[in-house]
């Protein structure tokens, strides 16, 4: 059975009657290797055929679906149809035609890639799969559409008609109808690499962006290495409907792509209130707002970290500011609180709310957001990891989702296959974390747990550099640095993830004596995720975030006197996850951690 990109239930109120029993038709009639889309934008010019049709060994197919009664048809040539419409007269092109040219302005762009066309031979330049395109008649029998004279305007082997899609025609039969649509068979089984260019030529939303060209615009350049969601991704951004919504995802899931993806799809939709996306670290608020200012989002998308977002809302409805102090961040949680409570601070000031780090807010915070969310939307999605809580014990989250408003049951998603990391990086990070990483479930309206699996993706082994005291090792990431740079990696592909402060400095203090270009994350606002310099923070600084290469510091006198063995260990997995390539962990101590690491000649 075939998957439908959207799934159905979120497209069938924009479905016609007759694309939905076609939609049906096509998941049930096709087996598992096929791809299929509804309405969505196709190509650089982003034109929307009814459905789009991908076979690795078929090729490419475009549909057009039309619910045209014979008696609404008044003229009929193979350049302009004249409809029945309300009682008047109006001249429609061709939907074969119209499916062709859709179909053209897709080849066009595909063939740009030199991935995906012929190299040689007579077909040089050419597309290397098949293509083709069609239309379905919902409400026209094949006897119909002969008798009528419409086989003048269409080629018939082009067209698939209403008695052809019915429930119980037979499966191999439609399919043979399909691929009937294809001018030519010529040409090659597209391999998986190749199929992932095709989604990233055809699919421009569903793209990842690539560290170094972050922010760039990719519209002239076509990159050697294509980096598209999965499926399952692609098939949850483009199926979330309204209502509260959680993804349950680990680490390098992709949670966070989706949530902008969805964020970019709300922007367009006409409201006279912005979307609010929220997150716990001040660094992911950081990135995550360049990406939006950087696509011309920043006034419909404000993107802030909660504990900015409370002042600004104490400041915004002139609320008193508590003052500097240890409990200045809970003062201000609580004030907003309270303003709400006393409708000093209006409720529903959102379009939708979007929470990232979900994990790491506490349950009166989030119950607070949930009431930040306009009604009549109700567009509210929480983004959720327990194996990345690293502010505090996980026990302590003992909340229910329905306890503090987000009533999400029967929209929870769970995301377990891990794509940022290497199999050998996440290898690495189980060594120390695995035992708090195992699946724990709950029913829908709680917090389960979601122990990552590997996509499987092979990479360099991580560097596991064994040192006899803790001073060495600024020295030695310093020169394993300006090494990776020697190989190609940029400066700011690069991150140094230290467990706390004093090793921070040290490692800038080693940086800057070699003169390596960094910059030192030490408190809010001083993270930029365009600086083409070695990024230097904490491990809980660095959580939402990646970087191709990552060397982690102070590993070897984990966990600290006093710190939860648990806990620490998180951190430890949230600071290795950042590395999408290349991994270094110096160890210098006799900690548990360095037990557990496999040492690595040096």
């Amino acid at each position: 059975m075939a998957v439908l990109i959207p799934a159905i239930g979120s497209c069938a109120a924009r479905m016609t009657a007759g694309e939905r029993r076609l939609a049906e038709r096509l998941e049930a009639k096709l087996d598992d290797d096929y791809l299929l889309w509804y309405d969505v934008p196709v190509g650089p010019k982003q034109t929307h055929p009814d459905f789009v049709v991908i076979h690795p060994r078929r090729g490419l197919l475009i549909l057009e679906a039309k619910d045209w009664h014979l008696a609404t048809i008044q003229e009929a040539s193979k350049q302009a149809w004249t409809l029945l419409a309300d009682g008047r007269p109006k001249v429609v092109i061709n939907p074969a035609a119209q499916a062709r040219h859709c179909a053209i302005q897709v080849v066009n762009a595909l063939e740009r890639d030199p991935q995906l066309v012929h190299a040689d031979g007579p077909h040089q330049g050419k597309l290397a799969f098949p293509w083709g395109s069609g239309v379905v008649f919902t409400n026209i029998t094949r006897k119909q559409f002969e008798e009528s004279g419409l086989d003048q305007a269409i080629d018939p082997h082009l067209v698939i008609c209403k008695d052809e899609m019915l429930e119980s025609a037979d499966a191999e039969a439609f399919q043979q109808r399909l691929w009937q649509m294809f001018p030519h068979a010529f040409g090659r089984a597209l391999s998986l690499p190749q199929l992932e260019r095709v989604r990233w030529i055809m699919f421009p939303q569903v793209r990842v962006p690539v560290q170094g060209s972050l922010f760039a615009d990719e519209a002239d350049a076509l990159p050697d290495i294509m980096r598209v969601m999965d499926l399952q991704q692609e098939q949850l951004a483009r199926s979330l409907g309204e209502g509260h919504r959680v993804i349950h995802g680990v680490a390098g899931s992709g949670k966070t792509m989706i949530l902008g993806y969805r964020a970019e799809y709300l922007a367009q939709t006409p409201s006279a209130k912005p979307i609010l996306v929220l997150c716990y670290n001040e660094p992911l608020a950081v990135k995550l707002d360049a990406q939006f200012a950087a696509k011309g989002l920043s006034e419909r998308v404000h993107v802030r970290h909660f504990h900015k977002w409370c002042r600004q809302q104490l400041v915004a409805y002139g609320q008193p500011i508590p003052p500097q102090g240890k409990a200045m961040f809970d003062e201000m949680v609580d004030g907003v609180i309270r303003g709400v409570e006393r409708k000093q601070i209006p409720c529903e000031q959102y379009q939708a709310v979007m929470v990232d780090e979900g994990h790491d807010f506490q349950s009166e915070w989030l119950k607070l957001v949930t009431q930040m969310v306009d009604s009549s939307a109700n567009s509210l999605l929480v983004l959720y990891d327990s194996a990345q809580n690293i502010y505090g014990k996980s026990k302590a989250r003992g909340f229910s989702f329905k306890s503090v408003g987000i009533q999400a049951a029967g929209r929870t998603t769970i995301l377990k296959i891990n794509y940022r990391n290497t199999k050998q990086i996440l290898r690495t990070a189980n060594l120390v974390a695995a035992d708090f990483l195992r699946a724990v479930a709950q029913d829908e309206d709680g917090v389960p747990q979601v122990q990552p699996v590997s996509c499987g993706r092979e990479g360099q082994e991580p560097l596991i550099v064994r040192l006899p005291t803790p001073r060495e090792e600024p020295a030695r990431i310093a020169e394993l640095l300006a090494a990776a740079h020697e190989e190609g990696h940029a400066w700011g592909e690069m991150a140094i993830l230290c467990r706390n402060h004093g090793a921070m400095d040290q490692c800038a203090q080693a940086l800057a004596q070699r003169k390596l270009p960094h910059r030192v994350r030490r408190r809010s606002g001083e993270f930029d995720p365009l600086a083409d310099r070695i990024h230097v923070m904490t491990m809980h600084a660095s959580k939402g975030l990646e970087f191709p290469v990552v060397a982690v510091a102070g590993v070897g006198q984990m966990p600290e006197e006093g710190e939860d063995r648990e806990d620490e260990a998180k951190l430890f997995y949230v600071a290795v996850t950042r590395a999408t390539q290349k991994l270094v962990i110096t160890v210098a101590g006799d900690g548990d951690f360095a037990k557990s690491l496999t040492a690595t000649s040096t």
